[in-house]
């Protein structure tokens, strides 16, 4: 029940320091800003729906962590990271020919790490683990 509570207010603070720099602008929202603003609210919706299934599980009296829940959760770390790892192998090799900073290509992965992972997790939690 606290961590459904603390999801929930990590989700409210980063919606709040992103709507404060939003309006902290000097008005002129660039074509950048709205791809950083549509990934930061993409992982807070992420951050919500999972902040609603840990509540309505501890309304049910299920556990935090079961097996299962476990197990997806090893199951997309594992495959996100080979993913990541193919990912960070094209931005490697694809850097030389952007004209990038280093900066924001590191940014870049690094939002792509959390992404691969969330699609990752919603494969796994939705289409479920077969037998092994």
């Amino acid at each position: 029940m606290k961590k459904s509570v603390i999801i929930f207010m990590v989700a409210a603070l980063v919606l709040l320091a992103t709507v404060l720099w939003i309006l902290s602008s000097s008005g002129d929202l660039k074509t950048n800003y709205a791809g950083s603003i549509s990934i930061v609210f993409l992982l807070v919706v992420f951050a919500l729906f999972i902040g609603f299934k840990r509540l309505g599980s501890a309304r049910r009296g299920e556990p935090a962590e079961d097996e299962l829940s476990k197990k997806v959760m090893q199951k997309s770390a594992s495959l996100s990271y080979y993913i990541s790892i193919y990912m960070w192998l094209a931005i490697g090799y694809f850097s030389e020919s952007l004209d990038y900073e280093t900066h924001t290509l590191i940014g870049a992965g690094i939002i792509g790490m959390a992404i691969m992972f969330a699609i990752c997790w919603l494969i796994f939690n939705f289409r479920g683990i077969k037998n092994e």
